[in-house]
């Protein structure tokens, strides 16, 4: 697993007003919460991070599925990234959250898809098809110490006409699929390789037209 260190500061103030002065300064206004102290729920606290640092971070694919060192007032909390909201048409954070975790605790999180060998896929390369993928990304249950970065789908030795469902995969040990936990009528496909649509008929069409030629 990644390791991930984001740089934060407490926040007092909040209210639009108080975040819009945030984000003037390249701050991004957040949230940490959940976890427990003496037995009791610890309360939320409102941090604001570097906007620079979180959009380099933000570029890792893993850093959405791992554990991060959040460095608050040098204090350190473990924490995974919950929720980003995203301004609606320009390309920056409005608030990020992060969930306080151990790694007993149980979490739900999406996790990449990483299609491995689909170059060299039987079903591409010898029988024509054509890989079309259903889903990228997975959601998963499992101990925040489990967490995987992704999940590998192996594509070399699928065949044209497969279809790939959630009880094909092959998940990390602790790790299970939301989907399937509800129930094996939720066992949905993942990925095909499919026969393209024509290409028999148009092999048959090539094949009468070189015989007429040879006649």
């Amino acid at each position: 697993m990644s390791e991930f260190t984001l740089s934060a500061e407490l926040r007092e103030e909040a209210g639009k007003g108080a975040s819009r002065r945030l984000r003037r300064e390249r701050l991004v206004p957040a949230i940490v919460y959940g976890g427990k102290a003496g037995g009791n729920d610890r309360k939320p606290q409102p941090i604001s991070v570097l906007a620079n640092e979180l959009y380099k971070l933000l570029e890792d694919e893993a850093f959405y599925s791992s554990i991060i060192t959040l460095d608050i007032a040098g204090k350190s909390e473990q924490v995974i990234l919950k929720d980003l909201q995203r301004h609606p048409a320009k390309p920056l954070v409005w608030h990020a959250d992060f969930l306080r975790v151990n790694k007993s605790t149980k979490i739900k999180a999406t996790v990449p898809l990483h299609f491995l060998n689909e170059e060299t896929c039987v079903g591409v390369k010898l029988g024509g098809g054509k890989i079309t993928h259903q889903m990228t990304a997975l959601d998963i249950n499992c101990s925040a110490g489990d967490l995987p970065e992704y999940v590998e789908v192996d594509m070399a030795a699928v065949e044209v006409g497969t279809v790939i469902h959630l009880s094909d995969l092959k998940l990390p040990k602790g790790v299970e699929s939301v989907a399937l936990s509800h129930g094996p009528e939720h066992d949905t496909a993942v990925v095909t390789v499919a026969a393209i649509k024509g290409s028999s008929d148009d092999d048959e069409g090539e094949g009468e037209a070189a015989e007429e030629s040879a006649e």
